[in-house]
């Protein structure tokens, strides 16, 4: 709790787990109902009348049924930059506010990002499995791919993807972007295609927000473009990407490889990825560090402390 604070009378509810240094200072300085696993709507039509405010996170999110049955929902505060989970436009419709919080965690993502890149283009986890195993008393680990000098093509140059190109500039790489429209004040050339910009790089990465327009954007067709020699590596969500077909074509070879935070099913990864040396796999913790995740927390504690007492947000969606 702040210093001095006052325990609100606001009621607050909390939708799925949060971690424990976020769910300790909501539950000190709100008042706070969970909606519980079981029994949900008993638990509303006993309840639903005072929740003014929605916590949840990028996990879980709100629908449209649970907004709906809330009539004095005013605000959703989600611990998150992304809200594909939050049916972002009954909110609009019912005139419920929503934040998230974006920029705290645009550095360690783009980290990540590059990590990945660099991981799977150098074998890297591959590798060390390969010294675990004993297998370098047998012979030489086989030979990798360089990043410096390559041309890195970026699907949403929004903040995580610009530091994701600055990042990479550093190597020497050639970046070069794909969104719905060019982005103001960048160099960076833009290709009106998402095909184009594939066939033209070494490394397609997905920095893209996850919306019903983004769904599947990368195709059969983009990693068709993308080829043989081309990696793919996915810090967004797994749902921008055709799953199916990413894992088809990482089967036959006809990409080079892929590094992958998200999956279309999380926690569930598909089957035939996990025997494949050229695929690294991280269980989406692109912002699994323990400095921005105190910064998200500060920054959702911000929002829900700012609308409870003034009725704005610190950094609303839209």
């Amino acid at each position: 709790m702040q210093p001095n604070a006052q325990k609100t009378t606001a009621t607050v509810l909390q939708v799925g787990p949060m971690p424990p240094f976020v769910e300790g200072p909501l539950h000190e300085e709100f008042n706070v109902l969970r909606l519980p696993d079981a029994e949900v709507e008993k638990f509303l039509a006993t309840n639903s009348g005072q929740v003014g405010v929605v916590v949840t996170t990028s996990v879980t999110g709100v629908d449209a049924h649970l907004m709906r049955a809330l009539p004095e929902l005013r605000a959703i505060v989600n611990f998150g930059v992304g809200f594909d989970k939050i049916d972002v436009h009954t909110a609009d419709e019912l005139g419920v506010v929503v934040s998230n919080t974006p920029d705290v965690l645009t550095d360690c993502v783009a980290d990540m990002a590059v990590g990945l890149l660099i991981d799977v283009a150098r074998g890297i986890s591959a590798s060390d499995r390969f010294v675990r195993r004993g297998d370098w008393l047998q012979g030489s680990y086989p030979l990798g791919t360089r990043v410096s000098g390559k041309r890195v093509g970026i699907l949403g140059l929004g903040r995580i993807g610009l530091a994701i190109a600055a990042r990479l500039e550093a190597f020497g790489t050639t970046v070069a972007y794909h969104g719905r429209r060019r982005v103001a004040d960048v160099t960076y050339p833009w290709h009106e295609s998402l095909t184009d910009l594939a066939e033209n790089s070494d490394f397609l990465i997905v920095a893209v927000a996850s919306n019903s327009a983004t769904a599947g954007i990368v195709s059969a067709e983009v990693l068709e473009a993308l080829g043989p020699k081309g990696y793919l590596i996915n810090i967004s969500r797994g749902a921008v990407v055709d799953e199916a077909a990413l894992v088809d074509a990482l089967v036959q070879q006809r990409i080079a490889g892929a590094g992958l935070d998200v999956f279309a099913h999380e926690p569930y990864v598909p089957q035939e990825l996990l025997n494949l040396d050229n695929v690294v796999l991280a269980p989406h913790t692109g912002s699994a560090t323990a400095e921005t995740r105190q910064d998200m927390a500060d920054l959702f504690l911000t929002n829900l402390r700012q609308f409870v007492n003034e009725g704005t947000l610190s950094t609303p969606i839209s």
